[in-house]
This record gives structure tokens, C-alpha cells and sequence, in this order.
């Protein structure tokens, strides 16, 4: 499944409501579809909200599991459409509000006491969950959300395109925009990252060695290497080897196994898709190095699971929470390996999936071991906010990077004062 939904909406727009549940007030109106009419069932009634993944099947899995669960009645919100996170941040508002959701760990979700803390459910087995997932979901020692998937993201490659054109797989970000420009032809472009370029922001960070925020929560991004980055990007976006406007965004395969070019930066998830397309003429890379220090990276999304801590079955949801995705090992390894490839964030379920034991998969698994970096909690819509447009600014619209990582920067500052003081 991908960490997108099937809708054309980015992870810039997925984001966008968390900056603040207040924002979302003037969006009461939507999300009306909440699943709580109708049915048959006895005792308390959950209602959980999902958004709709891409991959077939995905929606009769989790309804499916849900149907296992004997002690409430458990409707599933299948949102389709550009706006999940408006629905659900809408309904959250509303006494409509879901009690269990999906979303990804922010911090002001946790301040404004949103998220219920689930450190009871996941103490017991603390230990066999990747213990960078618990980081990103803890704050002041309490964990909040509970980790369904890891989605490692990275270059996808033909492999019998780089042959014919003699180039080899580039490890620095300097020999990505000469491969691209060999690779493109009449029909193909060299590469395709993403179609507003977002996706790729946190990785050119990291493989400049820099980072969002330090270890103490102060601005980490601007760097003269990702001034550097930037510049290269611009470079690459300006080269007229760069696929622009796909049909569809970086999370969907159909770049690459249309052949609209022969380098496409997705998931782990579109793996399945793109191995049935292409066969064995398919290879991963990393996000390469920018500049002399620079280092490979790999970003892993994912989604968590969360429970509604304003919502009327607040014990209930946990214990639903609890049952599927702490104890229902054979679901959760099903949810990761059944619908793309994701890898499961528990290690006793990972040394399990199959799947991802050999071959390609294994491949990713092992670039996600070695390169990983996670998302921030503290890393917050507006600080993302902040950092795309600054390099909107540079890259799309050719301004100062150094100028606008500046101004980021402060903005950064700001909303860090905001929450840590």
C-alpha cells in the first residue's frame, strides 16, 4: 500500500492540518461520511478512520480484521478523495470524531492532549518494536501512537536503461544530474522526483549531512552543503531532464513502469507493482551524497495508529488498538506484506515476513537498516511549511537558497520557542 493515498494528494497536504486543531474548525462541515449509521452489533461502537490506500484489497483488509475483533463493533472511514487529513481533522472537532485514526506522529497533537498515551499497550513489548519508531512517538518518556508500517523511500532504477546509456549508479547527488542527462532521450527523462519536489527535501538534508533539528531542538538544515543541494537542484530542474507533472505523484509506479523515465525516487510500498511491470530490470540506490561530506540516506515514512483521547470510548479504542496491533501478529505481518511491501515495525514480525527476505526486498530492508532516518515529532507542519517554501523559492523560482534557508530558519526558530521555550 502506498504511504499516499490513491487520491493525487503529497505528504505537503497531508500535513497541512496539523498545524494547529484550531485551524481546522472552519472545516466542521466535512468529513460527513463517519461511519456510525446503520450496521448490526452489540456493545461499544469504535469507529476508525483510514485514508484510502492505493493498492487493491487494502480496504477489505482492514475491515476484514476489524470484523475479527468480538468485543465492540468496529466501523472502518475509508476516506477517499485529496482532503483526508481536512476530514479528519474536521471530524476530530465534531462529536462525530473517530476513536481510533491513522496519521503520523505530531507533536501538537500531544500538546493539545488530541492522542491518548499509549505507553501501558506498548511497555510490555517495548523492546521488539524498532526503537527508532518508539523515539519518533514519545514525548517527556510517554509514547504516543502505536506504529503500523515503515516505508523506506528511495531511487528505483532500469537497470537495462542505465546499461545502454554506460551509466553507473550514482552515489553522489553531482553524478545523479549527469546520469540523468544521459539517461534522457526523446521519449524518456532521466529521472522523476516527486511533482512538486517535496518528497525529496529531508533526504538532500540528510545526504548533505545536516538535519532538521538537533539533538536539543534547534534548527539543523541550514548548512553551506544544502545551500549547495539546492543549487544542484535548481541545476537539475532547470536541465530539461527532470520528469515534470506525471500523471501521477512520486508514490505511484506508474512513472517508471510506463517508461516516462528511467530513474524514479517512491517507496518500498510500489516495489510489488514495479517488479510485476518490470521484472528483474529493476534496482534501488539511496539518496545520494551532497558534497564531500555528504552521506547516502534513506527516509522512512510509515503510518501509526492513534487513539481519539477527547473521544467518548477512550478505554475501549485502546483496548481495540491493543488487540490488533500489539497481539494480532499474523494481521500486522499481512497488513505490511500483502498490499506492497512495507517493513513491520516489530522485529519479531519482520524476522517472519518472508517476503522481504530475499531479492529486492531484501535489498531495501537492508538500505532502511543501514541509511534510515525518521521523522521528527517536533518537526512540525509549520517548520515543513517553512523549509518547502524555501526551497520552492530556490529551486522552482530560481531565488537566494542561502537567503531563503534564512529566513526559514527564523520561522523554524519561532514555532520551536513556541513549544520547547
Amino acid at each position: 500500500m502506498s504511504a499516499m493515498s490513491n487520491s493525487n494528494f503529497s505528504r505537503r497536504s497531508l500535513f497541512r492540518a496539523a498545524a494547529g486543531m484550531a485551524a481546522a474548525g472552519t472545516l466542521a462541515a466535512c468529513g460527513s461520511n463517519n461511519g456510525r449509521g446503520g450496521g448490526s452489533g452489540s456493545g461499544k461502537q469504535l469507529v476508525q478512520y483510514f485514508h484510502a490506500y492505493g493498492e487493491a484489497g487494502t480496504e477489505q483488509a482492514i475491515k476484514r480484521y476489524a470484523a475479527a475483533y468480538k468485543d465492540a463493533h468496529v466501523r472502518t472511514s475509508w476516506i477517499t478523495g485529496s482532503n483526508f487529513e481536512a476530514k479528519l481533522f474536521a471530524a476530530l472537532l465534531t462529536k462525530q470524531a473517530p476513536d481510533v485514526f491513522e496519521f503520523h506522529p505530531q507533536i501538537q497533537l500531544v500538546k493539545s492532549g488530541q492522542v491518548g498515551d499509549l505507553s501501558d499497550l506498548i511497555d510490555p513489548v517495548k523492546s521488539d518494536f524498532n526503537q527508532a519508531d518508539i523515539t519518533s512517538h514519545t514525548v517527556d518518556g510517554k509514547i504516543y501512537g502505536v506504529r503500523m508500517i515503515d516505508d523506506p523511500q528511495f531511487f528505483f532504477y532500469r537497470k537495462s536503461m542505465l546499461a545502454k546509456a554506460k551509466v553507473e549508479v550514482p552515489t553522489t547527488l553531482d553524478e545523479l544530474i549527469e546520469a540523468a542527462a544521459k539517461l534522457t532521450t526523446d521519449k524518456v527523462k532521466g529521472v522523476y522526483l516527486g511533482n512538486d519536489l517535496t518528497a525529496v527535501i529531508n533526504p538532500l538534508i540528510w545526504s548533505a549531512g545536516a538535519d532538521t533539528l538537533t539533538a536539543d531542538n534547534k534548527p539543523a538544515f541550514h548548512t553551506d552543503a544544502v545551500v549547495a543541494g539546492m543549487k544542484q537542484l535548481r541545476q537539475l530542474f532547470t536541465s530539461g531532464h527532470l520528469l515534470l507533472d506525471a500523471p501521477a505523484d512520486y508514490w505511484d509506479p506508474s512513472a517508471i513502469d510506463q517508461g516516462l523515465c528511467a530513474i524514479q525516487f517512491s517507496g518500498m510500498w510500489a516495489m510489488p507493482a514495479m517488479q510485476k511491470a518490470l521484472g528483474d530490470d529493476l534496482g534501488i540506490f539511496p539518496f545520494p551524497k551532497v558534497g564531500s561530506a555528504g552521506k547516502l540516506s534513506v527516509y522512512n515514512g510509515g503510518w501509526s495508529m492513534f487513539v481519539n483521547a477527547k473521544g467518548k470510548n477512550v478505554d475501549a479504542a485502546k483496548e481495540y488498538v491493543k488487540w490488533l496491533w500489539i497481539e494480532q501478529k499474523k494481521y500486522q505481518e499481512d497488513w505490511a506484506t500483502s498490499y506492497g511491501f512495507h517493513i513491520p515495525p516489530r522485529t519479531s514480525i519482520a524476522q517472519s515476513a518472508t517476503k522481504l527476505h530475499s531479492g529486492l526486498p531484501a535489498e531495501g530492508v537492508k538500505l532502511f537498516n543501514t541509511y534510515g532516518h525518521f521523522d521528527n515529532i517536533g518537526w512540525t507542519q509549520a517548520m515543513i511549511t517553512a523549509v518547502q517554501d524555501a526551497f520552492a523559492n530556490s529551486v522552482r523560482k530560481n531565488g537566494d537558497p542561502d537567503a531563503a534557508l534564512t529566513t526559514a530558519e527564523k520561522k523554524v526558530d519561532a514555532e520551536l520557542k513556541k513549544l520547547f521555550g
